[in-house]
This record gives C-alpha cells, structure tokens and sequence, in this order.
C-alpha cells in the first residue's frame, strides 16, 4: 500500500509539535529551571536547542522522509539490510516502547488531578493535607492502574485511526485547546504579585548560579524535550512530502516546543512566588506545590482544573507519537495492518506498564532493586533518560553527519528548501559539536563524569 501521507504541512507541524510538547514541557522544564538557578540555566538550554536539537530534528526528518519508512525499515534502505546500523533503528523503537509504558503512568496522574480538581479536592483542605494528596495516589496501585489503562485506551483510539484521521485530525484539537489553556493561565499569571519576580527569575540569567551539572542537564533536556532519539521525528518525517521544508518546519518545531516550555514556567514561577515559596521544589513542584497555591487564590479550583487539563493534553499528544513509532514498525516490517500494529503493540506497552504503575504500592515487583535501588518505574525512566535516548542521538548524528551518502543527504536537505546554503554548516555541527554534547550528556547522566566542585570557575 502506499504510504499514508499527511494532508498539509500545518497538520505536520502541530503533530511534530504535539509530540515535542509534553510532560518534558508542562511539568520537568520548570522544575529543573527551578532547581539551576533560573535563567541562566534557560540561557543555555535556548543555546543547546539550537546546536544540538534542531540539528538532530533535522537529521531525523531526512531519514525519515528519504526512506519514507519507520526506524528499522529506514536504516535498513539506506544503510542496507545486512548492515549495523539498522540497530540504531531498533534503538528507537525499543525506546518508545519502554518510554510509553512509564510514561503513560505519568500522565495517569494528571488526569487523576483533573478528576480530583473537577470534585474540588482543595476544599476544606489544610496545605499539609493537599501535599500529601500525590504521595497517596502515589502508592495506590489500582488507582494508578485505572488511569494507566484509561491513558493508554486514548492513546491507541488516537492512533488507530491512522495518520490524517487519528494523529492529524486529534493533534488539531488538542494542540489550539492546549495553546488556549497556556494562554488563560498566563493571562491570570499576570496579575498576581509575584509575576516580575517570576519573570525575572526565568529571563534574567544570574550567571553566579550556573554550575556545570546546570550545563549538562539544559543541554540534556534540550534534547528530551524534543522528542529526539527515539524514532518518533523520524516516522513522522516518514509521512512527509517532498515539498516540505524540513529545516523551515525544524524550526518551527523547536520554536513552539521552546515557547510552551517558556510559558508554562511563566505559569508556575509567578504563582510560587506570589505566596512566598521557592522555585526548587523539584519533581513535586507541580503535583504538591502548585495545588497549594491554588487552594489559596480566588478561582482556584477552576485554575486546578484547567492547569492539570493542559498536562494532560501535553501527554496524550507525546504519548501519540511514542506509539506511532512502534506501530509504524510492525506495519512497515511486519505487513500488519493499522488496527493489528496498533492494538496488539498498544495492549503489550500497556501490561509493561503495570509494574511502573504498582510500583509506589510494592504491590507487583515489590522487591525488585534494579539499577543502584531502584523500582521499576526508576528503573524504566533511568534506562531510557540516560542511556536509550542519548545513545539514540549520538547514533544518528555520527550516521547522518559521517556514513550516510552524503549526496543523499544533501539532496533531500535541499528538496523543497530555501535554506540550501545552510548545509554544510548543518553537516559540521551534527558531525562534531552535537555527538562530543551528548556523549558528554551521556557520560554526566550515567554517573561517569562528575564534578567534585559543582560550581563553575570564577
């Protein structure tokens, strides 16, 4: 059969969009901005989207598009079939597979918030109570199997429905509603008192707070966020014409993903520091801190209620593409078609899945101690945060940058664009700058390279 095409080039970019905005976005970037100091650490993550990210997107759109294939099947027509490199496709699949079955976990929660904001929890609530509100559903097994289970339902609905009807035609839903969301809420930011401080905070870099592990874990997340290095840039390029401008809509891409990271902090820094907390909560910023603050403002169940609708919204348009990248496999390896690659791939991520969501219960794998102690959720989250995903990227931009046939890639850089001059500076940056970043990023997140003074010379 032919190969399923996108009907326009918006529709790419608010699917491309979709799956670089997520839970990366809504709920880490704020936290692990919180965490380094603020802008500073904003300062280099806006430098390593453009050095190490756009060129990697790129990159991935031009396997994509020229094999018009999924990762395995991409590799294996241009690097041929016997070849090693159809490995790195196999990378990314596994990749998705091993990140939606935990990730689905993660957005389980915030549709749980929505329900739970819907009922307005905060109602008669103390600020110890609404707290401690996460670290019960955290340990609560069936609960967090149910929404398991309800996210992965909406997820495999979506993509069941192919390219143009299910992830095209649901990418523009939910990115314009998620937009209007991040919108209203910054809207509301700004009129409480802590929006300057907030501000400031995100867009004044105060260079004194930079350390070098601040470095690596923005160039890092530059790189997550994006939804790099797990084939899923690579399929949806698969589905592109050859009129698109791949480095026209890479940018577009990187530019939306940025602007929400961006706003959502412009949400979140404004609201903590209207009623005196600090910004490095860490990962609880937003499922402790922030409900807090809205059981102190006027219209705060109504802003819970959209807040964690916007979450949500964000995962189910990455979780998508995660699973788009697994189905497309099974379709283009395989022969099955859409409703078999998508339910029986769909219904194995999901029974993966469980251990991670029974693992605050201890109720499945209760003493399992993985890597250095931890649970099966950690463990799922540290494999591929750290390891999968970096080696993915490396992967691709040694390939692309030095074994992959250069008037190949030079030609399909060049079709439909307006930016062929660019080339040869895009080739040098995925051939020498973005593999010695990542492997950098690699080497600091598996604990290899450390820093016995974590700050930065004077």
């Amino acid at each position: 059969m032919p190969r399923a095409q996108w009907a326009s080039r918006m529709g790419f970019i608010l699917a491309a969009a979709g799956s670089a905005v997520g839970l990366g976005n809504i709920w880490k970037f704020p936290y692990i901005a919180g965490e380094n100091g603020g802008g500073a650490f904003v300062l280099i993550y806006l430098v390593a989207i453009a050095l190490v990210g756009f060129p990697i997107m790129i990159a991935e759109l031009v396997i994509g598009r020229n094999a018009q294939a999924s990762p395995v099947v991409a590799f294996e027509k241009m690097a041929g079939k016997d070849s090693n490199w159809k490995a790195v496709g196999w990378l990314g699949v596994i990749t998705g597979f091993i990140i939606l079955s935990y990730y689905s976990v993660v957005a389980g929660w915030s549709l749980s918030y929505v329900l739970m904001s819907i009922c307005d929890f905060l109602e008669g609530k103390s600020p110890e109570q609404i707290s401690s509100l996460f670290d019960n559903l955290y340990v609560s097994g069936g609960v967090n199997v149910f929404w398991h289970t309800l996210f992965m339902l909406l997820a495999i609905g979506i993509v069941y429905g192919g390219v143009k009807k299910g992830i095209e035609r649901w990418s523009k839903i939910l990115m314009p509603v998620l937009f209007v969301l991040l919108v209203v809420l910054v809207v509301r930011a700004v009129f409480m008192p802590g929006f300057s401080k907030g501000v400031a905070f995100v867009f004044a870099p105060d260079m004194d707070k930079l350390t070098n592990a601040g470095i690596l874990e923005a160039v890092g997340h530059a790189f997550f966020t994006l939804s790099l290095g797990m084939g899923a840039m690579l399929t949806y390029g698969s589905y592109l014409s050859k009129k698109t401008d791949l480095v026209r809509a890479s940018a577009i891409v990187c530019s939306l993903d940025t602007l929400i990271a961006l706003m959502a902090c412009l949400i979140i820094f404004p609201v903590v520091f209207s009623f005196g907390f600090e910004p490095d909560q860490g990962p609880g910023l937003v499922f402790k801190t922030i409900p807090v603050v809205f059981s102190q403002l006027t219209g705060g169940p109504l802003l819970a209620i959209l807040f964690f609708m916007l979450l949500a919204f964000a995962a189910l348009t990455s979780a998508i593409s995660l699973l788009e990248v697994v189905t497309s496999h099974f379709i283009d390896k395989f022969g099955w078609s859409r409703k078999k690659a998508t339910l029986i791939p769909g219904g194995m991520i999901f029974l993966f899945g469980i251990p991670s969501a029974l693992a605050g219960s201890g109720a499945l794998l209760g003493d399992w101690q993985g890597i250095v102690g931890k649970n099966f959720f950690d463990t799922m989250d540290y494999l591929a945060s750290n390891w999968l995903l970096p080696m993915g990227g490396i992967l691709i931009a040694v390939y692309v940058g030095w074994f992959a046939p250069k008037k190949l890639i030079k030609a399909e850089f060049h079709e439909g664009s307006k930016f062929k001059s660019l080339f040869v500076g895009w080739l040098w940056v995925l051939r020498i700058i973005v593999p010695i970043a990542m492997v950098v990023v690699l080497l600091y997140k598996v604990g290899i390279l450390e820093f016995a003074d974590p700050n930065l010379p004077t």
